[in-house]
């Protein structure tokens, strides 16, 4: 799997998560979405990792992926800011996964 992040997302993501300690994830998420292959990409920026969580190098950073969710993501990505509706954008040559993607930032939890 190989992912691209945009000189535009690296700058939003770097202002969002300055100062702070943490990890950027690809997230599937399917909590309210009815079931397990029912779900919506997130990037989510987390203060730990979960056991399941793989490595993939991009051109900026590391970006974790829960392995176990992988089938649901393209080869090729890259993601991207739009200005025009302040968010992020996860895209493949396929297809859009997210064209309204939040950063979601979490906080450790004791």
């Amino acid at each position: 799997m190989e992912i691209e992040l945009t000189a535009a997302a690296a700058e939003k993501i770097n202002m969002r998560t300055e100062g702070q300690e943490g990890f950027l994830k690809l997230k599937y998420d399917t909590d309210g979405c009815g079931c397990a292959v029912n779900g919506v990409v997130a990037l989510w920026f987390v203060p730990v990792l979960d056991d399941d969580d793989i490595p993939i190098e991009t051109n900026d950073r590391t970006i974790y992926v829960e392995k176990s969710k992988t089938v649901f993501f393209d080869e090729q990505m890259k993601i991207d800011f739009s200005n025009s509706s302040n968010c992020f954008q996860l895209k493949s040559p396929q297809q859009i996964l997210n064209g309204h993607m939040s950063l979601v930032i979490t906080e450790k939890t004791d």
